[in-house]
């Protein structure tokens, strides 16, 4: 698992970059909010749209191959910070969210198979390493570009070139966690397609909030009159926030269901992007803490509950709740910086809170994700 969730780790560290070199970004090329939103999704529509057919090839040859490609979205991201001009920048980032696509399908259903039948306590170790690596991608860009100006961006990829060697490496090692050919990976229960499809339908929304935070904490600190350190020490926060709260999330989803944590974290997120907004300071602060928790200790809990909606695909699975809620979450970003160009920032803000309360009233509707039998195998090595 911790090879796995050092992976996660790298990727989501070249992702987590991104949204703190927007405000450079626009400095450079003289950005609207839209094109800002844009920058979000390339990236998001990038390392989402091919997701589900990685997951389909991992789920009938197998990909594990894929995993050492946390490389290729380090180099896209270290690239995009030098690039030229705003159109090579779209272009490094469509390559550093290919890096993204290839890793997660593949990734996480490895963390299924290691995690036995403690699945919701494994993806959350697996959850935490992408966590973490979204909170320090931009407590460690800005600082970067403020010393060295947009060039010391192409540091980003040492992280995830040094992990990738790793997991090339070790590739033998964790293939041995797959199940044999033949085995079942522990469930004859049949896809149910229609709990699903409400599932995407709460990640989707989930997600339009999330990327519209994202996105623009940063540029709404800095609206506000704060630095642009400022936005990425807050926006850094909310991610930690996040990480902590994975750590409890999945051993409670295992406890007590899947469907229960989920429907309490999705009810106190709303809430709490108001509280952020509307009051600001330190309440605002301990608010967008609460809204990382809320958020990110719901993303392991959803990739379980996809998996256990689609038993005989994970990979599928895995790539569609993952991926979706990437490619959808860009498509938002688009929208909501169009609403702050010809509205104002604040009602974007306000925006993000009204799609997670529709996500909540679709987790209201949801059925239990448990089948008949636990669909991890147990690992087959220590």
């Amino acid at each position: 698992m911790a090879a796995l969730s050092s992976g996660h780790f790298a990727t989501d560290f070249a992702n987590g970059a991104l949204p703190a070199l927007l405000p450079f970004f626009v400095d450079k090329f003289d950005l609207s909010y839209t094109l800002a939103g844009a920058v979000i999704l390339a990236s998001a529509l990038s390392s989402s749209v091919v997701q589900p057919l990685f997951g389909l090839w991992s789920d009938r040859r197998g990909a594990i191959w894929l995993l050492p490609g946390v490389a290729l979205a380090g180099i896209g991201i270290a690239l995009a910070a030098v690039a030229p001009s705003y159109w090579l920048v779209l272009t490094c980032v469509v390559i550093s969210g290919l890096g993204v696509a290839a890793f997660h399908p593949e990734g996480s259903k490895f963390a299924a198979f290691a995690g036995g039948r403690r699945r919701a306590s494994a993806m959350s170790l697996f959850s935490i390493g992408g966590n973490l690596g979204f909170a320090i991608g931009p407590t460690v860009a800005t600082p970067l570009i403020l010393a060295f100006g947009l060039t010391g961006g192409l540091l980003l990829s040492v992280p995830c070139l040094a992990v990738a060697v790793t997991l090339l490496w070790l590739v033998p090692f964790l293939g041995s966690f797959a199940p044999k050919r033949g085995q079942s990976i522990g469930s004859d229960d049949p896809d149910r397609i229609g709990a699903l499809l409400l599932l995407l339908g709460v990640i989707a929304f989930r997600s339009v909030a999330w990327f519209g935070l994202i996105t623009f904490v940063p540029l709404w600190e800095v609206s506000l009159g704060h630095s642009k350190a400022h936005g990425s020490h807050l926006l850094s926060l909310m991610l930690l926030a996040g990480g902590l709260g994975t750590l409890a999330a999945g051993p409670l989803a295992d406890r007590f269901g899947r469907r229960p944590v989920l429907l309490v974290c999705s009810a106190a997120t709303a809430p709490l992007i108001l509280v952020f907004v509307a009051v600001g300071g330190v309440p605002g602060a301990i608010a967008l803490a609460g809204v990382g928790i809320s958020v990110i200790s719901t993303f392991g809990v959803t990739m379980v509950m996809s998996q256990e909606y689609l038993p005989r695909h994970i990979g599928l699975a895995s790539g569609l709740s993952i991926g979706l809620s990437i490619g959808l979450g860009g498509i938002g970003a688009v929208l909501l910086g169009a609403v702050a160009d010809s509205v104002d920032l604040r009602m974007a803000m306000y925006l993000t809170a009204a799609s997670a309360f529709a996500a909540l009233l679709l987790v209201a509707l949801l059925p239990s994700s448990r089948g008949r039998h636990s669909l991890a195998v147990e690992p087959v090595a220590p």
